[in-house]
């Protein structure tokens, strides 16, 4: 969360001249609804079923950069989808440079009716950090860093 997914994804796509696909905004376009409506409806459990199906969908396209949401790493099977159709980025950030990002963030559903988004944000990082880092291809930190220099050393690197 805040780690800047999309935005990174969206730039990384224009430089490769590939498709940037977004997994929260294909549930959003299947579902015709937001995502903190759907977590308001469904639960996170629910959310995280849409997720599975639209990651499960989104990993058989070829040629494309896919930005998920930061919780999509909680399923093993998506994972194991991210690993074996692609090559993956952590887009590693620290919980200081979270909490700045997502302050004047209203659709950020894990966060709603949290006193202590530090402490929420940590929390999760705690779970996930492991995770993706079990996963990456490649891990690159982007705390005060632009979007331009994070998409450079991505193609840096991948080339």
């Amino acid at each position: 969360m805040g780690s800047g997914k999309s935005a990174v994804g969206r730039s990384l796509a224009r430089h490769l001249r590939v498709t940037f696909h977004d997994s929260d905004a294909e549930i959003e376009r299947r579902t015709g609804v937001d995502i903190p409506y759907i977590f308001e409806k469904e639960g996170e459990a629910g959310f995280r079923e849409r997720e599975r199906e639209a990651i499960a969908m989104l990993t058989r396209l070829r040629r494309i950069v896919l930005a998920t949401g930061g919780g999509a790493i909680l399923l093993p099977e998506n994972r194991r989808l991210l690993a074996e159709n692609g090559w993956v980025v952590y887009l590693k950030t620290s919980v200081a440079q979270q909490a700045e990002r997502v302050k004047a963030g209203r659709h950020r559903p894990l966060l709603n009716g949290v006193d202590d988004t530090h402490a929420r944000l940590h929390e999760l990082m705690e779970i996930r950090d492991p995770l993706y880092s079990a996963i990456a291809d490649l891990t690159l930190p982007t705390d005060g860093r632009q979007i331009k220099a994070v998409v450079r050393d991505i193609i840096e690197t991948i080339r």
